[in-house]
């Protein structure tokens, strides 16, 4: 195990009703806020109603910015930025899933910096404060309400990319499960590939004496398959949203990966097909993370079996490990197709046009990886199994 430092703020606010708590719970940080939210499905809902009930009722002013869409755009964070600034506000509050949640927290960060936030994810600057954030979930799945991360696109250049700062951390987050029931069927299956995601890429690892974390990061993604499946069957099920909403959430909060050299090579190359072909990013993962196994695994067969052996269920036969770990490739394709999942680009209407365009800007910030480090042929190679 290596050494490591984890602190996690965050303060979270699990179960029925607490968003009909949120004007007093953002009173502390001041008497204005910036409500960002998506679209028209918390309006629907009734959600926004009820959030912005509380917040008067408690006597906070707000104003507000709509419009996120799935893999935020930086035109809108910037829009967000100049609002926050001319209006004074003291806190982000974010009501959506993670692509809402990053949103706001991209605005959090530039409404304090006198430069371009786009520095911060090209590496030219680091921040040194943000405004605070706070959420209100709807959508499990990237794990932003608990997390430093915050993943940007560039709409002008075609480019997806994510910054990590722990003063990204929401302050505090709502998670009730009863917002999630009014999802489309199709973010069932984004959500729970996406936070199987998070989780697979800090599972395989080489380091060793690992033991509970790996058997934190196995039970979450069995967790995850298992409630996902019944949430497939039945929307309206409370207690698999509970445990989908809490699994989506320790998926990407840093716990499991702590003392473990975590991998990242999947995410950013699905970066890729977001930021040109704008796919929902679940879809893009179940696309990819099963070539990135076929591809890697023999960089440690070991920890590929115990996969397809803990997770997977696959017949332990030591006599062909090959063939074990293949089935446990198999089983995760099956396992994202009953969650009506893509596994393949021309499910997803993408031929092999811009595969090498993918590889070469998959690495425009330098070597990714961790299992196994990879050049731009071998994110080419693993594009190209993913037409097969």
């Amino acid at each position: 195990m290596l050494n490591f430092e984890y602190h996690n703020p965050t303060k979270i606010f699990f179960g029925r009703g607490y968003e009909t708590h949120i004007g007093r719970l953002v009173q502390p940080y001041g008497s204005k806020l910036l409500l960002h939210y998506g679209g028209k499905s918390i309006k629907r809902s009734g959600l926004y109603d009820r959030v912005v009930a509380s917040l008067r009722e408690a006597g906070v002013d707000f104003v507000e910015l709509g419009g996120v869409q799935p893999n935020p755009r930086l035109s809108l964070v910037r829009e967000g930025i100049e609002l926050a600034r001319k209006e004074e506000v003291r806190l982000i509050l974010a009501v959506g899933g993670g692509s809402v949640i990053d949103s706001a927290k991209a605005i959090a960060l530039g409404a304090v910096y006198n430069g371009d936030v786009w520095d911060f994810f090209e590496q030219k600057a680091v921040p040194e404060r943000a405004l605070p954030v706070a959420a209100i979930l709807t959508i499990p799945a990237a794990g932003s309400e608990n997390s430093p991360n915050t993943v940007l696109t560039h709409e002008a250049l075609d480019l997806k990319v994510g910054t990590k700062n722990q003063i990204s951390r929401p302050v505090f987050s709502i998670l009730n499960p009863e917002l999630c029931m009014t999802l489309p069927r199709a973010q069932i299956g984004y959500g729970v590939c996406d936070m199987m995601a998070h989780i697979m890429e800090r599972y395989f690892t080489h380091t060793i004496h690992v033991d509970l974390t790996d058997r934190l990061c196995e039970g979450a993604l069995r967790t995850a398959m298992e409630n996902g499946r019944k949430l497939m069957r039945d929307s309206q099920d409370y207690d698999a949203w509970a445990e989908i909403m809490l699994t989506g959430t320790l998926a990407h909060n840093g716990l499991l990966g702590t003392g473990r050299t975590e991998d990242w090579g999947s995410h950013r190359i699905e970066h890729e097909l977001s930021a040109i072909y704008d796919v929902p990013h679940g879809a893009g993962l179940a696309v990819v993370f099963p070539a990135w196994i076929k591809y890697v695994w023999r960089e440690n067969p070991d920890m590929f079996l115990q996969f397809a052996v803990k997770v997977m269920d696959v017949d332990p036969s030591f006599r062909d490990k090959e063939e074990a770990i293949l089935e446990g490739v198999r089983r995760l394709e099956a396992f994202y197709k009953t969650m009506e999942l893509p596994t393949r680009l021309d499910e997803l209407g993408i031929g092999d046009e811009r595969l090498e365009e993918m590889a070469e800007k998959a690495l425009l910030r330098g070597p990714i990886g961790g299992l196994k480090v990879l050049t731009a042929q071998d994110v080419l190679e693993i594009l190209k199994l993913t037409l097969k």
